[in-house]
């Protein structure tokens, strides 16, 4: 038992890093320990406890990114409650307290979360890179279903990859009798083990993102400055705008690259202690930058969230949804303009006889712009306006609504003539109720 000890103090457990100096015994260090861990575990659990939920209840969150960063706030809420709470408990006993089962399963999740995560990360990298530099191949491939099941095949990799901890760890009782939970093979068998999942699960992950978003920053700036040259922002009017598809691509791949960086730097100190624990004889466990090390780990589970809510408004809406216990900003964004288009088209005629004539015109230009895009005479004289399903509406107004609020046969997916239509009508109406307001 006493080599097993041994063992155990060369080459700790994943998270565990236990110091073996008396500092970790002092009750300061138990302290800033307990507050520090609580405080960003707490954090953690809640925050990625809040993607989960918004994602799944909230319908229009429910993207092929979308689907990854679940995968990924449940692999960070496995890290914090595996190995963060625990942890915990080491501080405040000085011993475990989990027993043979509790040590076997806690270190199995710890593993479990940590690759999961950098898997999820890759996943959604390459993702960003078809979706930006393929984006005709990104319609078919990058799909909701696809990414359910690169998910499902990721957890199922990882779950089985990681049954491997089942045969590495026990409880070890070193000379002073404190009960551990550490390895029981020897460094030399150890040390490759450590060294594959090291390189699998971080080195080649962070290179592969490098890469990866290497090329997509390319394209976009080939993109946007062959825009700029044509004189993209002043031709393209609204296509600049915060709502364009551009916008929204680049704004997406920032977070996600924010993510990326803040995985490899926060796991670095980590990683690097236990790489030269490694191979040093004596390893180098320094109580306080072993609590650093361990809430830089617990603070990039706990951090994504915030990212999210900092980087995404739609993310940030669905939080605020979340939390009032009411729909998101969104949609009643879209109840409201469906609510001042009505209010908008009837004001004209509402304020006719106490205008001097300036309403009377706003409302004559939308009639005959309503009428000379989407109207055509039948026999009988009698209007018809032509709807993208072939069908006819009795009066224009009718489907200028319905284009315009995604009412009715908007709502489903036009062809490109019919899109050229919805975007004329749209701009049409924005600039007219631009007008009435003026008026009024």
């Amino acid at each position: 038992m006493t080599d097993n000890g041994s063992s155990r103090i060369d080459t700790p457990t994943n998270i565990s890093l236990n110091p073996s100096d008396a500092v970790s015994e002092s009750l300061e260090y138990q302290t800033v320990s307990v507050f520090l861990v609580l405080l960003v575990c707490g954090v953690g659990i809640v925050g990625n406890i809040m993607v989960v939920l918004v994602v799944l209840t909230t319908r229009h969150m429910r993207t092929p990114t979308n689907c990854y960063l679940v995968s990924l706030a449940i692999a960070d809420l496995t890290v914090l409650v595996a190995a963060g709470l625990p942890n915990v408990s080491d501080s405040l006993t000085g011993t475990w307290v989990f027993g043979h089962a509790g040590c076997l399963g806690i270190t199995y999740l710890q593993y479990l979360g940590i690759n999961v995560s950098s898997c999820s990360i890759t996943a959604f990298t390459v993702e960003r890179y078809i979706a930006i530099c393929h984006p005709m191949k990104a319609q078919t491939v990058c799909t909701v279903s696809r990414a359910k099941r690169i998910i499902a095949v990721v957890w199922i990799f990882t779950c089985v990859y990681c049954m491997l901890w089942f045969f590495l760890v026990d409880i070890q009782v070193s000379q002073d009798g404190h009960v551990q939970c550490g390895y029981k093979v020897k460094r030399e068998l150890y040390l490759p083990i450590y060294l594959i999942d090291f390189a699998i699960f971080y080195v080649i992950p962070l290179l592969f993102a490098i890469v990866l978003y290497g090329l997509i920053a390319r394209v976009l700036y080939l993109r946007y400055l062959k825009k700029g040259l044509k004189g993209g922002r002043e031709e393209g009017g609204r296509g600049d705008q915060q709502g364009s598809p551009g916008i929204r691509h680049l704004q997406v791949t920032k977070m996600l690259a924010v993510v990326v960086i803040l995985f490899a730097l926060l796991w670095m100190p980590y990683r690097t202690l236990v790489l030269i624990n490694s191979f040093v004889p004596t390893p180098y466990l320094d109580a306080w930058f072993v609590l650093f090390c361990r809430t830089c780990i617990y603070a990039n589970s706990a951090i994504n969230p915030v990212i999210y809510n900092a980087m995404s408004q739609k993310f940030r809406s669905a939080f605020r949804g979340l939390y009032h216990c009411q729909r998101p900003e969104g949609n009643q964004r879209t109840l409201s303009m469906v609510q001042t288009g009505f209010g908008t088209i009837r004001d004209p005629r509402a304020s006719q006889a106490n205008s001097n004539g300036t309403n009377e015109n706003a409302g004559r230009d939308l009639s005959n712009t309503a009428t000379d895009m989407t109207t055509k005479q039948n026999g009988s004289g009698h209007q018809e306006t032509a709807t993208p399903n072939g069908k006819t509406a009795d009066h224009p107004i009718d489907i200028i609504l319905a284009f315009s609020f995604g009412l009715g046969p908007a709502e489903t997916m036009p062809s490109s003539d019919e899109e050229l239509v919805l975007t004329s009508l749209n701009d049409t109406t924005v600039h007219l109720a631009d007008r009435f307001t003026t008026c009024d």
